[in-house]
């Protein structure tokens, strides 16, 4: 299958530092980039294709990530070592300091992934995982597979195939195909779904998601999000995060010594009163008497 992907990008204060590698295979194409990012950089890369972005070295300390137009100031995360992107789905990024980085870019066909997928996961959940957005800091699973396919477009030396079966596996190690038993699970998040919400809550400590954002975050409508986030959790998605907040609160409470008003500022609620009033509500007692009977029964 003869196939070029189709990107729109603009960057500013990134500069290659080496020269661009390219191999283009059916219905694959990979690219190595290694560049140096200025305090201050931006990116923005848009694709008509899926692709997969794998930095070979850790940038998250370093560069920040949004789905949205202006998103980097209310909504970034950090950059993961892995990355799916589906088609249509923007990035933009920004860089804190100053740092060098290499990464490999995959940009995919998605009838290649399809057929390659499809004979053993279905079309149903071949289609399912290609519109899953995915983003992975622990690449211990795929970091060899993405090194050795480094080295074969640095200086071919097998088979087209190699480099091909190699994609294969990098996408089966990456992409977030659901099981038999989440295909017949409708109308409910997966658990890697879940996952990803609750990793990107915890990054942001006490910034609370819209819905919109934590349907964009599991690569869904924002209606249906709401629908099936309900079905799955039994409560509604700004009522599940609260809950985690205070969660975060117990935590506080019972690890320091911060005054409860202290406590309620660092996770966002408008004051002591505020978080007192939630917090009764779902633990039953004021965050005060919590952290009494907790110290007691530690004594």
């Amino acid at each position: 299958m003869s196939f070029w992907h189709s990107m729109s990008w603009k960057t500013e204060g990134i500069r290659v530092t080496a020269p661009v590698q390219w191999r283009q295979y059916d219905g694959l194409v990979s690219v190595l980039w290694e560049a140096e990012s200025q305090a201050g950089a931006s990116g923005y890369y848009l694709a008509d294709d899926p692709r997969i972005m794998f930095f070979f070295n850790d940038v998250s300390s370093n560069v920040r990530v949004s789905n949205e137009d202006n998103g980097l100031v209310r909504s970034s995360r950090p950059m993961a070592r892995a990355v799916y992107v589906p088609a249509g789905v923007p990035l933009w990024t920004d860089s804190r300091k100053t740092h060098s980085f290499s990464h490999l870019n995959l940009h995919l066909h998605r009838d290649r992934v399809l057929r390659y997928l499809a004979p053993s996961v279905g079309a149903s959940a071949a289609q399912t995982a290609l519109r899953r957005p995915v983003e992975l800091q622990d690449v211990a699973a795929i970091d060899v597979l993405a090194k050795l396919l480094a080295d074969e477009i640095k200086k071919p030396s097998k088979h087209a195939v190699y480099a091909e079966s190699l994609i294969g596996s990098i996408i089966t190690g990456l992409l977030d195909i659901p099981t038999e038993n989440e295909e017949k699970a409708a109308g409910r998040l997966t658990q890697g779904q879940m996952n990803r919400l609750v990793s990107h809550i915890e990054e942001l400590g006490d910034y609370r998601m819209s819905v919109a954002e934590m349907a964009s975050i599991v690569g869904l409508s924002e209606s249906w999000f709401a629908n099936v986030f309900k079905q799955t959790t039994g409560s509604t998605p700004l009522q599940w995060q609260l809950a985690r907040r205070v969660e975060l609160s117990k935590q506080l409470l019972s690890e320091s010594d911060l005054p409860v008003a202290s406590v309620a500022a660092q996770l966002g609620f408008s004051d002591q009163a505020h978080l007192t009033k939630v917090f009764r509500q779902i633990v039953g007692e004021t965050p005060a008497a919590w952290r009494r009977m907790r110290q007691f029964r530690q004594s």
